[in-house]
């Protein structure tokens, strides 16, 4: 227990001064590699975002700088972007690049943006959160699949 406060008061200081909190069922490190792995009903958690998943693999730089969140099996997001937009969903893996602000979903994605009632359901989606923008990918030639709620205005006006 006392490894998760050290390593989570590490990396906490570099995700945009947000505080990291990362709860797991085990923890291993080798600090020389800059590789952390979490694994066992994994919740990582910071001011806005949330993600759930069976392992997590957390690579630093020689500064202790996160470069990389590698999360795999069962996994579940919430996500709030710099301009307020919120997602949520699953995937299979999870691949989030702090510097380039991206997160990378792989294997029966479904991304929903709460906000705007949009879903993306494929393969592959890459959601950036500094301009909110999403894009995918279908792999296994299956097609990318988009929902949109669109509101009639007659309906509305008639209620």
């Amino acid at each position: 227990m006392r490894y998760i406060f050290v390593i989570t008061m590490f990396l906490s200081s570099f995700l945009f001064s947000d505080e990291l909190k990362i709860i797991a069922d085990a923890f291993d490190t080798d600090l020389d590699k800059g590789i952390s792995i979490f694994e066992g009903h994994v919740n990582v958690i910071t001011e806005n975002d949330e993600l759930n998943a069976h392992k997590v693999t957390i690579y630093t730089d020689e500064t202790n700088k996160p470069t990389k969140f590698i999360a795999f099996g069962n996994v579940s997001f919430k996500i709030v972007t710099k301009k307020g937009m919120k997602y949520r969903g699953t995937a299979g893996k999870v691949i989030y690049l702090p510097e380039k602000s991206e997160y990378y979903f792989y294997t029966n994605v479904y991304l929903k943006q709460i906000d705007e009632k949009k879903e993306i359901i494929g393969d592959e989606v890459v959601l950036n959160i500094t301009t909110g923008k999403a894009y995918a990918k279908g792999l296994k030639k299956e097609p990318v699949i988009m929902i949109f709620n669109i509101t009639d205005e007659n309906q509305e006006e008639k209620k």
